[in-house]
């Protein structure tokens, strides 16, 4: 069974059995097992067409399958290096089982080398044999599932601004602050403790966001004005329109970087205005980062830097964290739903299977 998703009406949304193909030598048959579904799914569907999101699970004409990350186990294999049953993390479609070519079969995991996603970033082609995951740990699956694709990409931008030594900046400032991206950066900056960490929140979102207490000031957006002054960073997870142009109006010349790094408010999106005080936002791109630290530090050493940095932070998520699990199509569909039009709690995840 698969879970669809109208491409040009996001809403629209349908399940359709996938047809049983025999497997071909060299091809392993995942089932899935769990997956999480967050903001960050929803990003993946906005952007699916600009940035092939919806190339990865293709599907039939005007649909698409929104991916997730989760667990899967090994079904059947065609594969001399890899064994049925071995449990694997990595990036999904919302159905019950996945068909891969498993290419650099190693023993940390494989690559799914697929024809269709070859052209393909290969950071999301990359599947985790949980046995050698140093990441791994079977008490947190839902935690992995849920938070690891987020708190990777923050663990990246807190990079790239160290790297960029733009955490000289007086202000670093986060939109979406409740969001589970922004609080995983402001959580490592915290940790820095270089610049002052604002978050940029709905009323709502700001009373969650203020609990967690890793941000310095919360501030309201409709009183981007009252910001402080000082060289700032706007690190823009939000993808708000009028909230981007209202902090770079503020700023003007003291931004120092403008970061587009999500979609959490996806109905409020615009074009980049031809005139934008300051510099021109940039899109910061995961995989691109992925690519230079493998470069520098090799796969193993990425692995091991982003471990360190995720066991406390999981340990501190535990605080507040709140797990949803739901089972069955019914149960994703209403999930999906509530995400795309902003009705989940910030401290709540889902954590869903279609399987039986």
């Amino acid at each position: 069974m698969d879970f669809l998703v109208a491409k040009d009406d996001l809403h629209r949304c349908r399940f359709a059995e996938a047809p049983a193909r025999e497997l071909e030598p060299g091809q392993a048959l995942l089932s899935v097992d769990a997956f999480g579904l967050s903001a960050n799914n929803i990003t993946y569907a906005t952007f699916g067409e600009a940035m092939s999101y919806w190339s990865f699970f293709p599907a039939e004409e005007g649909w698409g399958r929104i991916p997730v990350w989760g667990f899967a186990e090994v079904l059947d294999s065609r594969h001399d290096s890899l064994r049925g049953g071995a449990r694997v993390y990595g990036y999904l479609p919302p159905s019950t089982t996945l068909t891969v070519a498993p290419v650099r079969v190693e023993a940390h995991g494989f690559v799914d080398g697929s024809a269709h996603r070859a052209p393909l970033p290969q950071a999301y082609n990359a599947y985790a044999l949980v046995e050698a995951d140093p990441s791994y740990d079977p008490r947190h699956e839902d935690e992995q599932m849920l938070l690891r694709p987020l708190f990777f990409t923050s663990y990246l931008l807190d990079d790239f601004l160290d790297d960029s030594g733009l955490l000289s900046a007086d202000l670093l400032v986060i939109s979406s602050a409740s969001s589970k991206t922004a609080s995983a950066l402001a959580f490592l900056l915290a940790r820095r403790g270089r610049g002052e960490v604002i978050g940029l929140s709905s009323p709502r979102g700001a009373e969650f966001a203020r609990g967690l207490e890793v941000y310095d000031l919360l501030v309201a957006y409709e009183e981007i004005s009252s910001l402080p002054d000082g060289r700032a960073v706007f690190i823009d997870i939000a993808g708000d329109a009028d909230v981007r142009n209202s902090v770079h109006a503020h700023y003007g010349e003291r931004l120092l970087h403008s970061a587009v790094v999500g979609a959490t408010h996806h109905d409020k999106m615009g074009a980049l205005p031809a005139s934008l005080p300051g510099p021109r936002p940039v899109l910061f791109f995961a995989p691109d980062r992925v690519a230079k630290r493998a470069r520098d530090w090799g796969r193993e050493g990425l692995e091991q830097r982003i471990a360190e940095s995720w066991h406390p932070y999981v340990q501190w998520t535990g605080d507040w964290l709140q797990v949803e699990h739901g089972r069955g199509a019914e149960a994703v569909e209403r999930a999906y739903l509530d995400l795309l039009d902003g009705r989940i709690d910030p401290a709540k995840g889902h954590v869903l299977t279609l399987a039986a």
